[in-house]
């Protein structure tokens, strides 16, 4: 009884994929069908019966492509578990540059909607994969949907032919014997057809490496205004009033001596806070204990000031390239600091471990959770800047915590 249920079932499972596979392959081919019952019906003596079922044809194929692929992606990753990539060519984020103009990955636009716009309709028309999707949904239904049609053909054959036992026996019969196997042609034809080209890999990876230069562009401006506003409302306000206050004390220093040698004191103040400020930003752009003492140490002098317990820990003190020893200690200045503002975290832990592929970074604290990479926050951020060095950040942050964050930067060792 057993063996015979998961007979019945097997059928019946193989029968419903065979359907819908022949359904999914044959949608181009119906549109192609339809053209020419457009032509016949319009007649020969139309000498314009050839254009509307061409015109039908290119853009019934063209629209029904994609989603045609799509949905044979989805049935094989469902069915068998065997994923597919796309490889279509993702649009960037949109960037509003210095001069106001904005960025869209393949050229400037006055306003944000025209930027969009134009990526778009570049991103899909120019996509690479538009052939590779147009030879698959000419091959399958020669293929696969043609195996697959076996089933569904077969009962209908079982059907129509119920006056004529023979032949609907026949119908019923290789219905039944083909529709467990009937379906699983269309995995190898899948895999063959629709996986990413060279050419489209190397696409995709022009489109990220645009991606990142947007990117680049976009930080540095903003970190250069950022410089600018420190230096005009803290460090350079101070100093214009220090030579104030020393031009004063110049006048002074005859008629007034006391009210000069406190002016002098103030001054002093304020080259001091000046000092301080200029530090402070120093720190913020290249802290010199990243390139004198090298990461390790300088994560941990940044440990020291946090207001959160931090734990720091590394199985050795390798020297990095600059670029990526900035890039990895930025990030974990970021995650150290939503750690203390936004999880109310008490506790932190770090820990740098450096492999033959790289170095990983894992930051983890008791905070309260939900933490997740979100277009245009923090971490999105951070995951750009590290793609730059083709890193990687994976973020595991449940409700209630704790926030798992790793960072894995490939690099050598100098």
């Amino acid at each position: 009884m057993r063996r015979s249920g998961s007979w019945v079932a097997r059928v019946g499972v193989g029968f419903g994929r065979s359907c819908a596979v022949a359904v999914v392959s044959m949608l181009v081919p119906a549109v192609w069908g339809a053209a020419v019952a457009l032509g016949i019906r319009w007649g020969a003596g139309n000498p314009w019966s050839w254009l509307a079922p061409l015109v039908l044809v290119g853009v019934g194929t063209l629209a029904l492509s994609r989603p045609v692929c799509r949905m044979t992606r989805f049935l094989v990753a469902r069915w068998t578990g065997t994923v597919i990539p796309a490889g279509y060519r993702e649009a960037g984020p949109v960037t509003r540059m210095s001069t106001g103009y904005w960025w869209n990955g393949f050229g400037y636009e006055r306003t944000r909607r025209d930027a969009l716009l134009d990526q778009r309709w570049r991103v899909r028309w120019r996509d690479p994969a538009n052939l590779r999707d147009l030879r698959f949904t000419g091959i399958v239904p020669f293929t696969a949907g043609a195996v697959a049609s076996v089933p569904p053909l077969g009962a209908a054959v079982a059907v129509l032919a119920i006056d004529r036992p023979g032949v609907a026996v026949a119908g019923l019969a290789a219905a039944v014997a083909a529709a467990p196997f009937a379906w699983r042609p269309l995995e190898p034809v899948a895999v063959r057809f629709l996986r990413p080209s060279p050419a489209m890999e190397l696409a995709e990876r022009v489109g990220e490496l645009t991606v990142q230069r947007a990117d680049l562009t976009a930080a540095q401006a903003a970190e250069i205004r950022r410089i600018g506003r420190d230096l005009h409302d803290g460090a350079q306000a101070r100093l214009v009033a220090l030579g104030i206050s020393l031009a004063t004390v110049e006048k002074l220093m005859e008629t007034d001596p006391e009210r000069a040698r406190a002016l002098l004191r103030d001054a002093r103040s304020g080259a001091s806070a000046s000092l301080a400020e200029l530090r402070e930003l120093v720190q913020g752009i290249s802290p010199p204990v990243l390139a004198e003492r090298g990461l390790v140490d300088a994560v941990r002098l940044l440990a020291l000031d946090l207001p959160l317990d931090v734990t720091v820990s590394a199985d050795a003190r390798p020297r990095l390239d600059s670029p990526v020893e900035s890039a990895v200690y930025f990030g974990v200045a970021e995650l150290l600091a939503n750690a203390a503002k936004h999880a109310r975290a008490s506790r932190a832990r770090v820990r740098l471990v450096r492999d033959d592929d790289g170095v990983v970074v894992e930051v983890e604290d008791d905070g309260r959770g939900g933490a997740a990479v979100r277009p245009g926050g923090g971490l999105d951020g951070l995951r750009r800047r590290l793609a730059v060095f083709d890193g990687v950040l994976e973020v595991t942050s449940p409700a209630g915590g704790p926030t798992r964050v790793r960072m894995a930067v490939p690099c050598e060792s100098s």
